[in-house]
């Protein structure tokens, strides 16, 4: 009984996916809908109008899954490697709404998941849980700019009750965001970006995983050449349980923290790097993540 408790646990632990983007834990302790620090430095620093290329990319890496007490469970051999390729399009319209730009945008990530537990493994590629929304973006100086949006997340990836290595969570998201950059070229710079999931019902497994409130975060200091150096990663929290046969054992919670580094240039070309270490992890897995991104210009 005890056994079957932890695999069933490990085979959720490997639905892991969705891009962009609890009371008790996530379904049967596994990782959020949304990447927990995907985003980094400019987040809320929306283009000019047009269309606008982002490429999000790294992998993830998980050895053991928490308890409410921030205890390891005793799953046998787990280990789950995600690799992440995610393309997003990001239109900004002319059009001014309540004093911001118009934008709309859609995420389609590319995902690689291997899981092995207890003797067994399992490796599987493909799309995973597509995300799209609209956004409105405010700059209220050179240096101070936020965007504000709703993201929804389709279950698009592959999904079998039961299976290890799914691409998708079988559930829709709802999740309202906000972002804010504070940005010079030489100084203190700042972001963070703040969401909400509010998480529907996953059909198969009769289980809908809490609502939780997440953020990402930058701190950085930039040398005057486009490069900026620092520290950045998440923080997640459930606030509300989860119901169903897979309910996770407790409120789930993390935090990242790690190093990071931008680059960009006048051209609009940016790119970012993090690597991030979790820490206090309660109700979910607990490792590591490495996660660039490109800002690719038309």
């Amino acid at each position: 009984m005890v056994k079957t408790k932890y695999l069933t646990c490990a085979l959720s632990c490997a639905a892991l996916v969705g891009l962009s983007y609890n009371a008790h834990a996530i379904e049967g302790n596994g990782l959020p809908i949304y990447p927990d620090g995907l985003e980094s430095y400019m987040s809320g620093a929306l283009p000019g109008p047009g269309v606008h290329l982002l490429m999000y990319g790294g992998t993830m890496r998980y050895n053991s899954v928490r308890d409410r007490h921030g205890d390891k469970i005793p799953v046998p051999d787990f280990k789950v490697e995600v690799g992440m390729v995610a393309p997003r399009v990001v239109w900004v319209t002319p059009q001014q709404v309540a004093g911001g730009q118009l934008a709309f945008h859609a995420l389609f990530p590319l995902l690689t998941v291997k899981e092995q537990a207890m003797g067994m493994s399992k490796r599987r590629s493909g799309l995973g849980d597509i995300a799209f929304g609209p956004a409105l973006g405010y700059h209220f100086s050179d240096a101070a700019h936020a965007v504000i949006g709703v993201d929804f997340v389709a279950p698009t990836g592959r999904y079998k009750k039961g299976e290890m290595a799914n691409l998708g969570r079988n559930y829709w998201t709802i999740q309202p965001a906000a972002a804010f950059t504070y940005t010079q070229p030489k100084g203190v710079n700042f972001d963070i970006k703040a969401m909400v999931d509010f998480n529907m019902n996953n059909s198969d497994t009769h289980t809908r995983t809490g609502h939780a409130i997440h953020a990402d975060y930058a701190l950085g200091y930039g040398f005057g050449n486009g490069w900026v150096a620092g520290i950045g990663g998440y923080a997640y929290q459930q606030f509300k349980k989860d119901s169903g046969p897979l309910a996770g054992d407790g409120k789930a919670r993390a935090i990242g923290i790690g190093p990071t580094l931008r680059y960009a240039n006048p051209n609009g070309w940016l790119f970012t790097a993090k690597w991030q270490q979790d820490v206090g992890v309660r109700s979910r897995p607990k490792g590591h993540q490495f996660l660039v991104k490109a800002a690719i210009p038309f």
